[in-house]
């Protein structure tokens, strides 16, 4: 029913996009405010790559059973808890003076943010068809270079200032924070957790997405006893698993260094830096969606992936030789941060269209989790490399081969694609 698909995706997908803006602007802050940061607490590439890092490491501990209690009992009320908390730690990480504290700061903003990317995967998978999820999950995902665009330009104006006796980069956590806090006390109003509690649908628009949410459950007969000890050994979520762990550690690597690769390699002041970094965000969601869009009309999830994670492989590798070219170099990074983005709807596409119930939920909080063991080593290793070789160019090159092995791996996912799907739908219903 074409009226219900509009409907829900005009009340739901705005508002998670929102949610996602919010969240991935206060994820990286900490890398526009390092500009600054690390020179007034005389911070070390290492110190601040093993702070921005050990974010992931309580945001692990606590993935899988955020998720759980996301399928068990409120995705609403958990993703508001979540932007509450997340938001009152990132205000008070602007009142930080040493490395310790620092360090205490990620690690509780880590535990904060813990399971919000696999929740509102599984809130999508409630209230979107599989037909229609790469798409769902590219609009939520368009907020990742709509909050680069934002956080650029926030980081472009408040880097300069020094209000209150507060330096520019404290402000900046400040002014991060304060409207996730908000916002998430609206989440407990504005979110419905299923279908069947949508007083906003009419009543033949509800019945219609119960009846096609169940012929997908159907559908997914096989595994909807899936438990989650059977998930940890099927291969294709270990695969996928394998793959995002190393997909994470480039991609989270490069977006908490981006920043200082190009101070380094442009010797120009933050707040132009920040400016610069608005521009991929353009491309980034034409590509973003366009991807998914294909993905969709196709009905195939495994090389929409593949190809854009391996060609953002490349091109990263590329601003290697190209790095003594500002322009020609900047051109490399806003391909990576394109392909990557475009990559991303398809990779979660393929747990969905596999794993449902309370144990594709615990299944979809591990990969998440083992997926930040990555995003924990790439911005240490980065910083590890930056001081052991006195150049940031082995430190891109090992970005540019992650990606590569996360191509890699991915080529073995053995995924449904649509039209074997509804074959085996209608031979269970007939």
């Amino acid at each position: 029913m074409l009226s219900a698909r509009r409907r829900i995706a005009i009340r739901l997908l705005p508002f998670l996009f929102l949610l996602y803006l919010l969240n991935y602007v206060d994820r990286v802050n900490v890398s526009f405010a390092a500009l600054r940061m690390s020179a007034d607490l005389h911070f070390s590439d290492r110190v601040y790559g093993l702070g921005a890092g050990v974010f992931f490491l309580t945001y692990v501990l606590f993935e899988i059973p955020g998720a759980i209690l996301v399928e068990r009992w409120s995705a609403r009320k958990w993703i508001a808890r979540i932007m509450i908390t997340w938001g009152l730690v990132t205000t008070f990480t602007a009142f930080i003076h040493s490395a310790s504290q620092f360090y205490a700061a990620r690690l509780l903003l880590g535990a904060a943010e813990a399971s919000f990317y696999p929740g509102v995967m599984i809130y999508i998978a409630r209230w979107f068809r599989l037909e229609d999820r790469a798409r769902a999950i590219a609009v939520f995902y368009a907020a990742i270079p709509a909050g680069m665009f934002v956080g650029s330009s926030a980081a472009s104006w408040l880097l300069g200032i020094n209000w209150l006796n507060l330096s520019g980069w404290r402000w900046l956590f400040i002014m991060e924070g304060v409207p996730a806090i908000l916002i998430g006390f609206v989440t407990l109003f504005f979110l419905t957790d299923h279908p069947s509690q949508a007083e906003w649908l009419t009543v033949s628009e509800r019945d219609w997405i119960a009846s096609e949410m169940a012929a997908e459950r159907a559908a997914q007969k096989k595994n909807r006893n899936f438990t989650f000890w059977e998930a940890c050994h099927d291969s294709r979520i270990l695969l996928i698993m394998a793959g995002y762990f190393f997909f994470q550690l480039a991609g989270v690597a490069s977006s908490f260094w981006l920043p200082t690769f190009l101070k380094r390699l442009s010797g120009l002041p933050p707040a132009s830096v920040s400016k610069l970094l608005m521009i991929p965000a353009i491309p980034g969601v034409i590509v973003l969606l366009a991807n998914a869009w294909h993905s969709d009309r196709a009905g195939e999830r495994k090389w929409h992936t593949v190809i854009p994670v391996a060609c953002a492989g490349f091109v990263y590798l590329s601003a290697v030789p190209a790095h003594s070219r500002l322009t020609l170099a900047f051109l490399f990074f806003t391909l990576a941060i394109s392909f990557n983005l475009a990559s991303v709807p398809g990779i979660w596409a393929m747990p969905t269209a596999i794993l449902s119930g309370a144990g594709g939920a615990a299944a979809l909080g591990l990969i998440s989790s083992v997926s930040q063991a990555g995003a924990f080593i790439g911005p240490y290793l980065v910083g590890y490399l930056n001081e052991r070789s006195h150049s940031i160019l082995p430190s891109i090159a090992a970005i540019g081969s992650s990606y590569l092995g996360a191509a890699f791996i991915f080529c073995f996912v053995r995924v449904q694609t649509r039209t074997a799907r509804k074959t085996a739908a209608l031979a269970l219903v007939t």
